[in-house]
């Protein structure tokens, strides 16, 4: 969109909030970008001119608007409804791949060259991966410094710089501060937070209704992992560094976020998983304006715009809960899951109590005895099958996929059906246009709204929803009265 200069000038001057993310607008007079929702008095067009990251801004010498903060604008809606090679490395930048792995892992992970990577990123975002990673990590360290009592050195290296000089030329290159005077603007921490807890907003494109999102991944939480909990939805976080326990809870502007971590290196991904759990980072403004181009979808929209896809924050989590859920009720899925959960999840602490273990990796699971597990045969067949592919690496699922092979990849194992394998690729791995024409839910709202019933002849009628067909599901589940359509009281 970026190089649309005329419709982001636009954009600019009526101060239009649905573009954050989209694009960032750098002002040549002053040398600073800014979001295009910035409050201060537009600058004259000929001043501005406009990039697709933040990345590309600093490389270009911009420094960021201390009046509108562009780096805590929510992501580009583009990374979430794409599966190219650009849409994938910012998934995986996103992750912290790069700063784990280095480019050469990023690239390993893409199945591309290094220099094929580089070369993608910089042609479409104006900023190699390296760059995109560095500000990444800026914004890291501005959280932990403005959230946090903690010394500069530590904060540092949580925030993945390799010195503590690096960090203070990056923290005054990027927000023209030094780390000592963002601390000093800083609002005060909240009174009565629990120890080592950071409390963030994440923000949003609105509208969001959070009915459908939070009362799925309520009624559908496993003991021990997840609970709801004083208006918020709380899950205990399998990490690269070590382990987290995060409370979300729903508000007007943004959601709050309460983060509790064993290693502070792991906040940029905890984030970064916290928003695609919630999809937090899509357009609804374009997701509600196709359907509502479908007679019988507008009412539904026009009642609750905004509704998200529930998703995860472990795409292998979601699959072996898939294969649990398989022709059960969501009541026997949890009671399965939980005795995974008792008998090979990892312990962990939490501060508020009510959470006690991490879900099982597949590595643990594939070390599972079969015949210990209360399921039909057929079912624990799917099931070792599954974390065994998962375990030895030749089933790949995590922000890398590419959504039509890996769907192809899982209607392959044993016991995968259509449901199993879309329902997958819907909420693990986030392909917008999954569609579940089989699913009861979805085939009973087709019956009431007049819609084709038979899978064939639905997913005929479906076209018209494309490429948003993942939202389409979320307004026909809510025709229904079950729990996961309903915030918890």
């Amino acid at each position: 969109m970026h190089t649309d200069t005329e419709r982001c000038a636009r954009a600019v001057r009526s101060k239009d909030a649905r573009f954050d993310g989209w694009f960032f607008t750098a002002v040549l007079t002053t040398g600073i970008y800014c979001r295009p929702s910035c409050p201060v008095v537009p600058p004259k067009p000929e001043n501005m001119t406009f990039y697709p990251s933040a990345a590309a801004c600093q490389q270009a010498g911009f420094r960021a608007c201390k009046r509108c903060r562009p780096d805590t604008s929510p992501g580009s809606p583009e990374w979430n409804r794409r599966a190219d090679l650009t849409a994938r490395a910012m998934r995986l930048i996103a992750d912290g791949v790069v700063d784990r792995e280095g480019v050469p892992g990023l690239a390993a992970r893409l199945g591309y060259s290094t220099r094929q990577v580089e070369r993608q990123l910089l042609a479409e975002l104006g900023a190699g991966p390296l760059a995109l990673a560095r500000a990444q990590r800026a914004q890291t360290a501005r959280l932990l410094i403005e959230t946090t009592p903690l010394p500069f050195a530590d904060i540092a290296f949580a925030a993945g710089f390799s010195s503590v000089r690096t960090f203070n030329d990056t923290v005054r290159e990027v927000f023209a501060l030094s780390p000592g005077e963002l601390r000093a603007r800083a609002p005060r921490r909240q009174a009565g937070a629990a120890p080592g807890a950071l409390a963030l907003r994440l923000p949003f494109r609105a509208p969001l209704h959070p009915d459908n999102l939070f009362g799925h991944l309520a009624a559908t939480g496993v003991p021990g992992v997840e609970e709801w909990r004083d208006g918020a939805y709380r899950r205990t976080l399998r990490l690269p560094h070590g382990h987290g326990v995060v409370a979300l809870a729903p508000r007007p502007d943004h959601i709050a976020c309460r983060l509790v971590l064993s290693d502070l290196r792991d906040l940029p991904v905890a984030i970064s998983r916290c928003r695609r759990l919630l999809d937090l980072d899509a357009d609804p403004e374009a997701i509600d304006a196709q359907l509502r181009t479908d007679e019988v979808m507008a009412p539904l929209v026009d009642k609750a715009p905004g509704r998200r896809v529930p998703r995860t924050v472990d795409e292998a989590e979601f699959a072996v809960r898939a294969v649990l859920g398989q022709q059960v009720s969501t009541a026997a899925a949890r009671t399965h899951a939980a005795r995974l959960v008792l008998a090979h999840g990892d312990p962990v602490e939490d501060p508020e109590g009510g959470l006690t273990h991490l879900f099982p990796s597949a590595e643990a699971l594939a070390g599972v005895d079969p015949e210990a597990l209360a399921m039909p045969r057929t079912r624990r067949t799917t099931l070792t099958t599954l974390v065994s592919h998962l375990a030895d690496g030749s089933l790949a699922l995590g922000p890398e996929s590419d959504w039509p092979s890996a769907r192809e990849r899982l209607l392959a194992l044993p016991g995968f059906g259509p449901w199993t394998a879309d329902v997958i690729a819907m909420r693990a791995l986030g392909d917008p246009d999954a569609f579940l024409p089989t699913d009861l839910g979805v085939r009973h709202a087709a019956r009431d709204l007049g819609l084709p019933s038979t899978p064939a002849a639905l997913t005929a009628r479906a076209a018209a929803w494309r490429p948003w067909r993942a939202y389409a599901v979320q307004y026909l589940w809510a025709t229904g009265d079950h729990p996961v359509n309903f915030l918890p009281a």
